[in-house]
Parts: C-alpha cells; structure tokens; sequence
C-alpha cells in the first residue's frame, strides 16, 4: 500500500478514553480496529504500540505515594489493558491479532520476540507490542522507536489529536503554524515536541521517519498509507 510495507503505528492512551482521555472508549476502540483492518486488507504489515495514560502515568504519580520504578510498573501493565481491549477490536473485525508484552505475561500475552511478532505481521495480523521495553524510566514512545526499528518498519506512524507539528502547542497557541516536514535537527534545535528526547534519538540515528498526524480524523490513516500528504513528515 503505497510507499510503505510495514509500519509501527504508536497511538497514545488518552486517545483510547475518547474526549475526556480517561478509561477505554468503546467507540474508539471500534474506529481504530476499523482503519486498522482496512490497512491490512490493504497489504500493509502492521505493529502497534499504545500508552497507557488514560489509565495510569507513572511519572505523574511521583510524589503522590508512588515511586518511579512501581509508577512506571503500573503504567507499563495500563498499556497491556489496552493492548488487550485494542486486539479483540481488531479481531471482530475479522483480522487477527496477538499481544506481545516486553516482560513474560502467559498466559495473559506472548512474551514479545522479534521474530515471532514480524511473523504475525507477515501472515497477515497485527501485532501489538505492549509493556514498553520492559524497563522503568523510559516511555512508550521510546519504547516504540526501539521496536520499530527492530522489526524494520519503514516508518513510526505517531497518531495524535492534532494534525502534525507545529511551531508551538496549537490548542494554547492560535498563531502556532503547522509544519508539513522538518528535519529531526530542526526539531532538536527549535524544541518541538514531536517525541521524548530518547525515542526522538533512537529514530534519528536509526534513519526511522517519523509522521505525526490525526488518528481520530477518519480515513486519515489510509489517506497517509496511499501515500497523501497527511500530517508532519520528521526525517533527516
């Protein structure tokens, strides 16, 4: 589909809880699974990393009686709850798909190995690649640069509630102005929030294109996977 063969699509936990951003929207869920499917049918190899901040963020909880490492322990097990409530969507809608999580969950999901999750991919499913890389202190979207590099995606699809990057935060900002493409130098230098400065390294160094764009504008992920312009384009 388009000028891509397999891609990582990180969606983040609050998109998951529809306009309040919290708990699991079914309605969403269902939307997701949908343009997910039609990818697939589509020919696209596709892997998913979600959040967990509709349920629980770690780092917030610092501070409030939680530690970072169980924080972030917590977080980590959020993002298999949606990982879960996502794959049984995506089922319904008559494409499989099987969860990996970064630390051993039998029989709750598969124990994330490489291979085993491009072979899902290969054969037609969609894996998710839960528990973000298993470790405390790092972020799903770290955790998303990593196994997107590993499993060769062609690009880290970050979808978002805004249509792609712009020179400040547009929903605080009315003068901010979207950027159709930037290089990751410029988004180093200028400060933009496209990814933390790990996951944003990670894609830098790998060569891994990053395109942030609207998820909840239906279609879009088909209308970027055909190859339009959708959203914000980061290369080198």
């Amino acid at each position: 589909m388009g000028q891509y063969r397999r891609v990582l699509l990180k969606l983040s936990g609050e998109s998951l809880g529809g306009p309040s951003g919290k708990g699991i929207s079914e309605d969403v869920l269902a939307a997701y699974a949908q343009e997910i499917a039609q990818a697939v049918r589509g020919g696209l190899q596709v892997s998913i990393v979600i959040g967990g901040g509709n349920i629980f963020r770690g780092l917030s909880g610092v501070g409030k009686g939680f530690d970072r490492v169980g924080g972030d322990r917590m977080g980590m097990l959020a993002t298999v709850i949606n990982s879960l409530g996502l794959s049984m969507a995506i089922r319904s809608e008559g494409i499989p798909a099987e969860v990996f999580t970064a630390t051993p969950m039998m029989p709750v999901a598969r124990y994330y190995m490489r291979d085993d999750a491009v072979s899902v991919m290969e054969k037609g499913g969609v894996a998710l690649l839960a528990g973000g890389t298993g470790n405390p202190f790092f972020t799903t979207d770290s955790g998303a640069a990593l196994r997107a590099l590993e499993i060769g995606a062609d690009a880290l699809l970050k979808g978002t509630r805004v249509d792609g990057v712009y020179t400040a935060d547009p929903e605080k900002d009315p003068t901010a102005v979207k950027y159709d493409e930037l290089t990751f130098d410029k988004a180093m230098e200028d400060h933009l929030k496209v990814m933390d400065q790990t996951a944003f390294a990670l894609c830098r160094e790998g060569n891994m294109p990053i395109i942030v764009f609207d998820m909840n504008c239906k279609g879009n992920l088909l209308r970027l996977l055909k190859g339009e312009k959708v959203g914000t384009l980061v290369h080198v």
